[in-house]
């Protein structure tokens, strides 16, 4: 027998997201900016260029970033 989840209460910062938002974030001392690709309850997977994927050593044009560790270009 499954149990449903349990709902949290977003923050107002998360709950104003949306898909397609320009946010940047800092990772191995680089600036990068990307779109976001879907929100996860702590975090947003964010879609970069190749050139800043390899810049912070990422193997793909997608990320993680925690909602802890990004700006939205206003």
């Amino acid at each position: 027998m499954a149990f449903p989840a349990k709902q949290k209460d977003q923050s107002p910062f998360v709950a104003a997201r949306k898909v397609g938002e320009v946010i940047s974030f800092v990772r191995n001392d680089h600036e990068v900016i990307g779109k976001i690709d879907k929100i996860l309850e702590n975090s947003v997977i964010v879609q970069i260029t190749k050139d800043d994927a390899e810049a912070i050593g990422v193997p793909s044009d997608r990320t993680v970033v925690s909602h802890k560790n990004y700006h939205v270009f206003e």
